[in-house]
């Protein structure tokens, strides 16, 4: 019998070695998780409507988030700074969309904060179009409802989707880019199987939704393997990107996201 292994690095963490038949068999005491991780979100989901205070995030971005495992946002291809990026976009406008207007904010800063720019560098001249994005966020300042604004943030997701088609890039190589974010961003979100980083627990969904486009555009030898892989990832997150009161184990998670990347083709 032949073990495929995944190693997965870069979580700040050790390295972890795993195959999808031994993380099956993991114990809740095997789980990956983050130590005295520092909470700086509220995980209360009873958010009633209302003018959203104005926030402001350091370097590190929500929950001290630096972007990149080991390295600088400058590093990355285009391509994966417009899918991390993507990524926040994707939780904040689904935050937006189910209400929760003050989780969504922070999310919804990446395409327009100067906090964040290093990740739109190079996106203006593909049609990145930011004043989409400020109206966005304008809207959910002032506590507008997402039923408000519908256009906008259709119009929004529009604009992404057409700067990814002008970034280029290996779909494969940006779902694996996407999937070790899913771990990496979920992996601290838990703590003793609680929800600690309610913050990172939602980057985490974006970025396997982001995945999830992505996979769209595989070859149809590996498109719907993949694809397979991917929804069943995005059921882990049951009331999503809203934090569960059960949620998904961190050693369940990185086993879908292995399963994913071995589905993937080799290019």
């Amino acid at each position: 019998m032949t073990l495929k292994l995944k190693v997965w690095t870069g979580l700040g963490l050790g390295t972890v070695l795993l195959g999808t038949s031994l993380v099956a068999c993991s114990s809740p005491s095997d789980q990956i998780q983050e130590e005295n991780a520092e909470v700086s979100m509220t995980t209360d989901v009873s958010e009633p409507a209302q003018k959203v205070k104005s926030i402001e995030y350091g370097e590190g971005g929500e929950s001290g988030e630096s972007g990149t495992s080991g390295g600088s946002m400058e590093v990355l291809p285009i391509e994966n700074r417009l899918a991390f990026m993507t990524g926040h976009v994707e939780a904040g406008l689904a935050l937006y969309r189910a209400g929760k207007l003050e989780q969504a904010a922070p999310h919804l800063l990446h395409p327009v904060s100067e906090t964040h720019q290093s990740e739109r560098q190079g996106l203006d001249a593909l049609g990145f179009e930011a004043s989409l994005f400020k109206s966005v966020s304008e809207a959910l300042s002032q506590g507008r409802p997402a039923s408000e604004i519908q256009a906008e943030l259709i119009a929004a997701e529009a604009n992404l989707n057409s700067v990814a088609k002008k970034a280029g890039g290996s779909h494969a190589d940006i779902i694996r880019f996407l999937m070790d974010k899913v771990v990496e961003e979920y992996s601290v979100a838990l703590n003793d199987g609680v929800i600690s980083e309610p913050g990172e627990y939602q980057d985490a969904f974006g970025f396997a939704v982001v995945a999830r486009a992505h996979a769209e555009q595989l070859n149809v030898h590996y498109k719907t393997a993949v694809l397979e892989e991917i929804n069943e990832l995005i059921s882990f997150w049951p009331e999503a990107p809203i934090p569960s009161p059960s949620p998904t184990s961190v050693a369940q998670v990185i086993a879908k996201a292995s399963a994913v990347q071995l589905a993937l083709p080799a290019d």
